[in-house]
């Protein structure tokens, strides 16, 4: 197969793809319902999906276990996604330390619940949240009338502050970190112990549904145009009204509510955490996520996300060149997907009109 038969064929299926939601929309709303439920059970079965004979040679993780990788990377980069997608997806605004968000509701946690304080896991995630959303809104009020670049920096030097910090500080752990965190309380038979995995899978994945449902309804309000016109042109958006300054907050303190959720999720389920867990490099990684699967969309930030996370596990095959292999794999996906996999509804309409399929040419024509 030539390279422009290879390239005809990928944007070829890029374009199926992105039509497949669109048929799915013109439904009626029981066949969207059933759809949609049927997919969630299938995604709390995906702990099992390995045993499949198929499904097991797509998913596998060499040397690993598939249930760990979803707890310990996919459900948690999912979720940071989700948060951080408000704040550069829905918002436009570029932010380079959201792992400081994440380290904040990470440390909140363990602080509570180890020998410095001994409460339950369950008391402290909502406290994890709120001290999280209390720091978005700390570190938004004097740098949120920067723009572009200069945000992107002082939002850098907030997620290095927050390590640096930690690493220094007795009360926090200094670089030692700290040990014996409280596990979620068991549910029924769901036990939260060490030996388990999927009892924190399906933890964290309610989490995310209950997470994407306030999210979908938030960015159907007045709160979701005004970001969605902020994004698009900031002074035109305050030309028409929009007091641009308070929504951008907004977006900041609920971005920085869900990286901190994801924090606590993360320290109750490894049960101990010090400064290196929050690297620089962690946030890049965020960001790769909402990126890839297509900022402003919900659905691409969970993709994104998923992926980011899952193929270094999968690529472990490569030993010492994984690494490599999975920066050359994002590069592939950003070529021949620049919008991103799912590119939310004004930017998938243009990609499509642009790489819509033709019979005449390799790469398609406009229409």
């Amino acid at each position: 197969m030539s390279l422009s038969e290879s390239l005809r064929s990928v944007t070829s299926g890029a374009y199926s793809v992105s039509r497949l939601g669109e048929a799915l929309a013109k439904q009626s709303r029981s066949v969207r319902w059933s759809f949609g439920a049927i997919c969630i059970l299938a995604l709390y079965l995906l702990p099992w999906w390995p045993n499949v004979p198929v499904l097991g040679w797509i998913v596998e993780t060499p040397g690993t276990s598939f249930p760990s990788v979803l707890t310990d990377q996919v459900v948690i980069f999912v979720l940071v996604a989700l948060g951080l997608n408000v704040v550069v997806g829905l918002a436009g605004l570029l932010d380079l330390g959201y792992v400081g968000f994440y380290a904040v509701g990470a440390y909140t946690v363990a602080i509570l619940s180890s020998q410095h304080a001994n409460l339950p896991w369950l008391l402290c995630m909502p406290i994890a949240v709120l001290v999280s959303m209390l720091a978005g809104v700390i570190l938004g009020t004097p740098t949120l009338r920067l723009r572009g670049d200069y945000l992107a920096i002082v939002t850098l030097g907030f997620g290095e502050i927050i390590r640096i910090t930690a690493n220094n500080m007795h009360w926090l752990g200094d670089s030692r970190g700290i040990s014996n965190i409280a596990t979620p309380p068991s549910i029924g038979p769901l036990k939260f112990t060490v030996l388990d995995a999927k009892p924190y899978y399906f933890l964290g994945f309610t989490t995310i549904l209950i997470v994407i449902f306030l999210l979908r309804r938030l960015e159907n309000s007045r709160v979701g145009r005004s970001w969605n016109a902020i994004r698009e042109d900031e002074d035109a958006a305050e030309l028409m009204g929009v007091d641009t300054f308070k929504f951008k907050l907004w977006a900041f303190a609920i971005g920085a509510a869900i990286g901190g959720l994801a924090g606590s999720l993360y320290a109750g389920k490894v049960q101990f955490i010090n400064p290196n867990n929050f690297p620089l490099q962690l946030s890049i990684l965020f960001l790769a996520a909402v990126v890839l699967g297509g900022a402003g969309n919900m659905w691409g930030a969970v993709v994104g996300g998923a992926l980011v996370a899952w193929m270094p596990e999968r690529f472990r095959g490569f030993a010492d060149k994984r690494v490599f292999v999975f920066g050359v794999a994002l590069v592939l996906v950003m070529v021949f997907r620049p919008q991103g996999l799912i590119p939310r509804k004004i930017r998938k309409e243009r990609w499509l009109e642009s790489w819509k399929p033709s019979s005449g040419t390799a790469l398609g024509s406009k229409e």
